[in-house]
């Protein structure tokens, strides 16, 4: 995250603007004296990015190249009159909120896992028994993967269920039906005004279920087929439309193997952040292709670069 706060930085000054960060972290080149204007050593917290923000009479805020920090205070930022720039801090409440982006995917024909918002303990485990153990528990708005956990008995529900309320109260926690055996595949992408403009598709080498900051990553994907390939496009295509997305985006898809249709695997999604992730270095360094100084440009909308799907050919790189 500290390559993409510097791609940003970069961008907007190579545009002609000022810069300002806020950064708590010193051992990061982004806080290097000389790669903006102004620098905070301060918490990313909305009181002090407020206070800042009057202070320096700032044009706007960037809130989806600093991880979730940035993400958890964008909404109340918004409802205080403070400009964020990209994508509405609204649409981003609506990714991060799991019962609301779950309706937004069946609203889109977008497939999933089978989910339930928690209303109730006792319906959770009903749900539970409907569709089978294992189900993961899975809370709004927490970082890496906080109090999310995989229950495989109505006694871990319950005590699952329990932690993840607790750690984010104000939000609701959906329970969702955990597959096992399926492989994951990660699309970072970046999209200007609905419309995606570059996209990446990883496969991950650990079967789905292993934290994408533990998962190992393989660009370009070496068992994904043009098929599979241009149905997470337009994945992707579906996503960036129905939340009006500029600026960087990530998904994370469980493919798994249909019985029925061997040739034609299911393709579920289980994750949205409309954020720059840890793997966009990744990915523009092996693609030759700066992801986050495109989305930086559409962030501001100056300089936007045209759309370009960058995974044709891609099992014929070198």
């Amino acid at each position: 995250l500290d390559w993409c706060g510097v791609s940003s930085i970069r961008a907007l000054r190579q545009l002609g603007q000022k810069t300002i960060l806020v950064n708590y972290n010193p051992e990061t080149v982004s806080t290097d004296f000389d790669e903006c204007d102004r620098l905070y050593f301060d918490e990313l917290s909305y009181e002090r990015v407020r206070d800042i923000y009057e202070m320096e009479t700032a044009g706007g805020v960037i809130v989806s190249v600093g991880g979730q920090l940035p993400q958890n205070i964008a909404l109340r930022l918004h409802q205080n009159e403070v400009k964020v720039l990209g994508t509405s801090p609204e649409k981003i409440d609506a990714a991060e909120d799991r019962h609301r982006f779950s309706q937004i995917l069946d609203s889109i024909g977008v497939d999933q896992p089978a989910w339930k918002e928690l209303v109730s303990v006792a319906d959770a485990e009903k749900f539970a028994d409907a569709v089978g153990y294992p189900v993961l528990i899975r809370p709004s708005y927490v970082l890496s993967g906080a109090a999310m956990n995989v229950a495989y008995d109505a006694e871990a529900l319950r005590s699952n269920l329990e932690l993840a309320a607790s750690v984010s109260p104000e939000h609701p926690v959906v329970v969702t039906k955990f597959i096992r055996g399926a492989r994951e595949l990660d699309i970072d992408a970046v999209a200007s005004n609905g419309e995606l403009i570059k996209h990446a598709v990883s496969e991950h080498i650990e079967d789905a279920g292993v934290h994408s900051g533990d998962a190992s990553l393989i660009l370009p994907p070496a068992n994904l087929s043009a098929e599979v390939l241009e149905r997470v496009k337009d994945i992707g295509n579906k996503v960036a439309r129905a939340f009006e997305i500029s600026g960087p985006f990530n998904m994370q898809i469980i493919m798994q193997k249909n019985e029925q249709t061997p040739d034609h695997p299911d393709l579920k999604v289980i994750e949205c952040n409309l954020r720059a992730s840890r793997s966009f270095p990744f990915v523009s360094k092996v693609m030759d292709s700066n992801f986050v100084e495109a989305a930086t440009r559409a962030i501001v909308g100056e300089g936007v670069p045209k759309p370009v799907d960058l995974m044709k050919g891609s099992d014929k790189w070198p």
